[in-house]
């Protein structure tokens, strides 16, 4: 399972995402460190197209994709020396595939820091990549050593070197619009910014109007158009404290909340799959009257590798697997009126599934 962790200044509002986004019950308080253990807990990928499928097929239960959430202590001005939670914070976050940045924008007398979300941002940015620095030149130094006997290691002690370069300058490696190979290449040395961002930018419950306004400063220092980091970062503005009441409700009750302050589906279903997508995670839906379910595959995966989300036997056995989009399914009612109406293509092991295929996989058992 992906995981993805909660980064940022304390009393930035990360605990309270937490608990809205997993059904937690993390420790928000405001003052500093009331996290100082990681809280771990899944959070659903509220998908529409399942939704829609399930009532479709009439299906007994539906099964949403999932990501773990890691709540992870604030980090504050020369944590990469030590300071505040110091080295434990930053451990925390070499375990997660994907950070979330926090970002507080509202203004509270009671709650010590910054309200600009850009100070955050400058503190948050400038540790993470002081402490990769210190992990470079490190990993850098015993590469060139190495290099002189060994020059498998080659690639690598140049892709360090380019790292070097940036974090130096003080920009981490998100921003740097790394390659792909780089990427492969420092993955083993667990760098915070090179993995990638989703800013979380979190306005006050009377300033919801102010969203648009707010992202948009975020993501103009952030990831502005055609920079080296527009690809590797999103930006997604909320009330976090109205989010996290909103999730306190079910069905009718959190959707009547949720359209009478305007807020459509409400934040955390786009943030989730704003993170999901981050990662190059793609969904497909198998579906019937027992079950309607989402699988989680990477981007390019072939039909075998995908039918081995299901079962291990069903990639070693893969015979075929019969395909219809989402969409074209729905429109028409039912599998087997999509099949009597030859919709429904047949797929080799050369098949690249796409995002929203609905699938059933042929194996021999």
């Amino acid at each position: 399972m992906e995981r993805f962790g909660l980064v940022g200044l304390p009393n930035a509002g990360k605990s309270s995402l937490y608990n809205a986004l997993t059904n937690g019950a993390a420790l928000a308080a405001p003052y500093p460190f009331a996290t100082k253990d990681p809280n771990i807990g899944v959070a659903k990928v509220l998908d529409p197209r399942l939704d829609a499928l399930a009532e479709m097929s009439k299906t007994q239960k539906t099964v949403y994709a999932t990501v773990e959430v890691v709540d992870i202590g604030g980090l504050v001005e020369g944590a990469s020396k030590g300071e505040g939670l110091g080295n434990k914070f930053l451990a925390n976050i070499r375990e997660v595939d994907a950070i979330v940045f926090v970002l507080r924008a509202f203004e509270d007398d009671d709650i010590p820091g910054p309200s600009d979300p850009l100070e955050h941002l400058r503190i948050v940015e400038i540790e993470l990549a002081l402490a990769d620095l210190e992990t470079v030149e490190t990993r850098l130094s015993r590469a060139q050593k190495t290099s002189r006997m060994d020059k498998s290691v080659t690639e690598e002690m140049e892709a360090l070197e380019r790292a070097q370069v940036h974090l130096a300058e003080g920009r981490p490696l998100y921003r740097a619009g790394i390659t792909e190979d780089d990427r492969a290449l420092l993955a083993p040395h667990f760098l915070l910014t090179a993995r990638r961002v989703l800013a979380v930018v979190n306005v006050a419950e009377d300033k919801i109007d102010t969203i648009p306004e707010m992202e948009a400063i975020v993501r103009a220092e952030l990831a502005p158009p055609g920079s080296a980091s527009a690809n590797d970062v999103e930006v997604l503005g909320m009330s976090v404290q109205l989010e996290a009441e909103a999730a306190q409700l079910t069905g009718q009750d959190r959707i009547d909340m949720l359209e009478a302050l305007g807020l459509g589906e409400g934040a955390l279903p786009r943030m989730v799959r704003s993170a999901y997508h981050l990662l190059g995670l793609r969904t497909y839906f198998t579906t019937g009257e027992k079950e309607t379910r989402a699988w989680t595959f990477n981007a390019g995966a072939k039909a075998p590798e995908c039918a081995g989300k299901i079962h291990t036997d069903l990639q070693r056995g893969f015979i075929r697997a019969d395909v219809i989009a989402w969409d074209e399914l729905l429109a028409i009612g039912s599998w087997n009126k999509a099949k009597d109406l030859g919709k429904i293509r047949v797929e080799g092991k050369d098949y690249e599934v796409c995002d929203g295929d609905t699938l059933e996989i042929r194996h021999n058992s």
